[in-house]
């Protein structure tokens, strides 16, 4: 495995974690949706957000696959993962003061 795999790798690991620790926050956001406002409000950035790193893990899984394999279209699903992880960063970004 080559230095673009290990990071291909490090990116598919950390965005599956976090979309499945997102989507537990929602179950549990889900089961109790009816104690509070507060939650209800924040649900629809959870979901996003849950989203966004599903979207991440799933293309880096597929650059992975293709990387390990030497498909041709592996290059494709680097370019769809780096878009990907700028969607993220730019998502998350802090804004200027």
């Amino acid at each position: 495995m080559g230095p673009l795999g290990f990071l291909t790798g490090v990116v598919l690991g950390s965005a599956a974690s976090i979309a499945l620790v997102l989507l537990m926050v929602l179950v549990i956001f889900a089961l109790n949706a009816g104690s509070g406002g507060a939650v209800r409000t924040e649900y629809p950035a959870l979901l996003a957000g849950a989203g966004l790193f599903a979207l991440l893990a799933a293309a880096a899984g597929a650059a992975f696959v293709g990387l390990q394999r030497a498909r041709p279209w592996r290059w494709i699903a680097q370019a769809v993962m780096w878009t990907a992880l700028a969607l993220v960063a730019w998502r998350y970004w802090p804004e200027s003061a």
